[in-house]
Order: structure tokens, then sequence, then C-alpha cells
């Protein structure tokens, strides 16, 4: 065993091309797919609002915000994951909620286990790498936060 070796929890977390790989620690919840509609002159990547915990969370599709196609999962496989935010933004909104795609699988990692890859990253990742042969992306946080803050404060 490798002295000082530290490995931390993950999840790997299913969106519609691609998988989202991110620590335990920021995810707070999954629960089945069901929100309210978004309503008219919302932003494309808005698929609506979860009651969540006596909160109102925007649900974000991961891979609209990042350039592609807004896609919403079916009833028997469709989720919604609320993570904890992180930026200066956590104040506000302390919570951010994304529709995935089934049910995250949860790994734990070490360093040497993640290599990263030359992806073209789009707004919302950070950056691709390679978990074990599995390609998965890292995304960016803070930009999906922005969103979240964005949403929240367009809709009360």
């Amino acid at each position: 065993m490798k002295e000082n070796s530290q490995s931390l929890s993950c999840v790997m977390i299913p969106v519609c091309d691609r998988q989202l790989l991110l620590p335990n620690v920021s995810i707070a919840e999954v629960v089945d797919f069901s929100s309210t509609d978004a309503g008219a002159n919302t932003p494309e990547w808005l698929v609506g609002f979860l009651d969540w915990r006596g909160l109102t969370l925007p649900v974000m599709s991961y891979d609209a915000a990042n350039g592609g196609i807004l896609t919403v999962p079916g009833d028997n496989r469709g989720r919604i994951i609320v993570l904890n935010t992180i930026g200066a933004s956590h104040q506000q909104a302390p919570f951010m909620a994304l529709v995935i795609q089934g049910i995250p699988s949860q790994t734990r990692l070490e360093e040497d286990q993640i290599r990263q890859l030359d992806g073209e990253p789009g707004p919302a990742d950070l950056m691709q790498v390679e978990v074990e042969g599995e390609t998965a992306w890292i995304p960016n946080l803070e930009y999906l936060e922005s969103l979240a803050l964005d949403a929240k404060s367009g809709h009360g």
C-alpha cells in the first residue's frame, strides 16, 4: 500500500452524450425526474423547476448548457441530481439541479487513476479525463452555478 495515498469518493453521472465525474460530497440527493414547465422566454438549458425541501431549484440540462440539444429523459430513466453549490453564489443559491439519464455510479479514485485528455471542452466542461479506461468530463461548476443563479433570479 502506498504511503500518503489519498483516494476520493466520486460519482459517475450519466447525461445525454457523456458521463460527468464529480466528488461524492458535491451531491445532495438524486430524485426521480419531475419538474414544472420552464415557461416561455426561458433559456434553452432550463428544463423547469423542482420543488425540493421547501426550495424551488432550477433544473438544468447539462447538454443544452454545453451548447448541445435539450434532451429530457424518458419517465423510466430520468433522474434529477441535486448538487451543492461551492462558488460565490452559494449564499443566494446553495443548491442547483441537473437532469440526468439514469442512476449515478459510485467509485473510489486515486490520483493515478485519472488521466487528463485533450478534449475540446464546451462552456459547461472543465476538462475531459480518462478514469480506468472510461472517458468522463469534469463539469465547470462555477459556470453551471452562474446559470442556476440567473434562472433563480428570473423565476422569483
